[in-house]
């Protein structure tokens, strides 16, 4: 797919100067990309430096007739001068990795550098200066190789450019001063030092290239008012990517899905595509609080089919779970009567989600209240019984659901499904947060199945140390029923019977609050990838 371009939330819109351009023009991901080769590109001297001390201390006095080191007219300082610039590489990977947050700065001290080490090579070079037509100076290299390795902005590329091509002058003019004695023409001059400014010019190039890509980039990223940023998930429903619209500065999540991602299975891709399309429809018309909030969507110009919606800060449940163990009983009868909400309303309107799951259940933090339930991932909405296009959205090598949370008349084939395989799987969503297991284990979604066909799941007071009350083991063993017809009618229902359960205890907001603080507390701004303790972005676990 052709990369989003991002600009990040709290930088200013590109614009070019009187001086030149601005890095701030480049896409975040490439001015990332271009702070990882300054680490690369030091690493590179480094070996070269080595390498060149390899050769002086150890390989040198083994050749016969080589004169040692430091004998002669002028003794040559090439053990000194390759040691410092062994120690000005390390120390510039060493500042690599600690200004990964600074990419301007770094990049800038990346170019001082190129300067310093084409100083050193000049500093060599013309120690006992040999001005002849055909030699070209190592300093040729490093000014054409740094830029293509770490690129900056063609102004200051150029200048740092020319100022490590005029090392070589500047040190020739240095071996004069010593009383070095030279006899040598005007054309041998231009000929040694030419090659220096010509290959400064064509350092600029690659800059050229790189701000041209940056642009085309730019471009492809922005979808209808939004600009994508960093990718937060992706799957075979498409990829997600944190998004800011262009004038209000809005977050937002965009997920969108691109006909390369659907390989050469043209079936597939028309079942793909229909799956998103049907998401999109049923998150637009459904007004709970509970369900993720739909702000825009449409086709990209290349072809892309996209829908924005709001970015959440909080976790799903599998991860709610997974990091923090079982919930208590009163904290899961909480959460699943949000997500009953938003279920009851899609089976008021005779619509069926088919994909309910921890990780599209999602524990969120929505102004000051936290806690909060959303419902994700519409992709396999259905409306109740059976319609004449069902038979495309079940194509094969495409999975109509999650074989742990799967109903049995699901498992078994039923086309003629209806909102009770929401119901199941809610119980078995609940069954998770109350004992952080599953109903039912198995390495093989086969067997999984074959279980939630056949098998009495058994309690789930049995099967944590959390108490879990009587009426509550009823319930889940209620949603866990193999005939449909011996659930709770919907999610309504569910959700009426979850409030009448009359807990000795009671999870409240400030409870949730207490947690929040002590185990998630507040970033000031919708989070990145979870990281040490890092709320995760909302729909980055959307995409199956």
């Amino acid at each position: 797919m052709s990369g989003p371009r991002v600009r990040r939330a709290t930088s200013p819109p590109p614009r070019a100067t009187g001086t030149g351009w601005r890095l701030a023009s480049l896409p975040a991901d490439l001015l990332d990309q271009s702070c990882r080769r300054v680490g690369i590109a030091s690493l590179t001297f480094a070996g070269l430096w080595a390498f060149t001390l390899l050769m002086n201390l150890v390989v040198s006095p083994l050749i016969p007739g080589e004169m040692p080191i430091g004998e002669g007219t002028w003794p040559i300082p090439g053990i000194p001068v390759a040691a410092a610039g062994l120690v000005l590489s390390l120390g510039m990977i060493g500042v690599a990795s600690k200004l990964h947050d600074r990419p301007n700065l770094l990049l800038d001290l990346g170019l001082g550098f190129e300067v310093l080490t084409a100083a050193l090579v000049g500093f060599l070079g013309q120690w006992e200066p040999v001005l002849a037509t055909g030699r070209i100076s190592w300093i040729c290299a490093i000014v054409l190789i740094y830029p293509a390795i770490a690129p900056n902005t063609p102004g200051k590329t150029f200048a740092a450019a020319v100022t490590a091509a005029s090392m070589d002058p500047l040190w020739y003019g240095v071996a004069l001063l010593r009383g070095f004695e030279t006899d040598v023409t005007t054309f041998a001059l231009l000929w040694s030092f030419g090659a220096n400014y010509l290959c400064a010019l064509l350092a600029v190039v690659p800059a050229h290239i790189i701000r041209h890509l940056g642009r085309q980039v730019s471009r492809a990223r922005e979808l209808g008012s939004y600009r994508l940023g960093e990718k937060l998930g992706g799957g075979g429903m498409g990829e997600v990517f944190r998004a800011e619209h262009r004038l209000l500065a809005r977050p937002a999540a965009i997920k969108l899905i691109r006909p390369e991602l659907l390989g050469g299975n043209g079936q597939q891709a028309d079942v793909l595509v229909e799956r998103f399309r049907r998401e999109a429809e049923a998150a637009a018309i459904l007004r709970s609080p509970h369900t993720i909030e739909l702000y825009d969507f449409g086709i990209a110009d290349d072809g892309a089919f996209y829908y924005v919606m709001e970015l959440l800060d909080g976790v799903p449940f599998d991860t709610l779970v997974e990091r923090f163990g079982p919930v208590p009983a009163e904290r899961a009868v909480y959460l699943m009567l949000q997500a009953a909400d938003s279920l009851a309303e899609a089976h008021a309107r005779g619509l069926v989600h088919r994909d309910v799951k921890p990780s599209n259940l999602f524990a969120s933090r929505v102004g000051l209240t936290v806690d909060f339930v959303k419902v994700l991932d519409f992709g396999l909405v259905k409306r109740e019984g059976p319609a004449p296009d069902e038979a495309m959205l079940t194509a094969p090598n495409i999975a109509t659901g999650t074989p742990a949370f799967m109903a049995p008349e699901v498992a078994l084939g039923d086309a003629d499904v209806d909102h009770r395989v929401d119901v199941y799987a809610l119980g078995c969503v609940l069954y998770w947060l109350v004992t952080g297991r599953l109903v039912f284990e198995a390495s093989q979604p086969l067997r999984l199945m074959h279980q939630h066909i056949g098998e009495t799941p058994v309690p789930p007071s049995r099967r944590t140390e959390l108490p879990v009350p009587p009426a509550l083991d009823e319930l889940v063993l209620a949603c866990l029923e193999k005939r449909r017809e011996d659930r709770p009618a919907d999610a309504g229902e569910l959700a009426t019977r979850l409030a009448a359960l009359g807990l000795a205890q009671r999870w409240t907001r400030e409870r949730a609050r207490r947690w929040w603080e002590l185990n998630l507390p507040d970033s000031g701004e919708p989070c990145g990838p979870c990281d040490q303790g890092e709320v995760v972005p909302a729909l980055a676990a959307a995409t199956p």
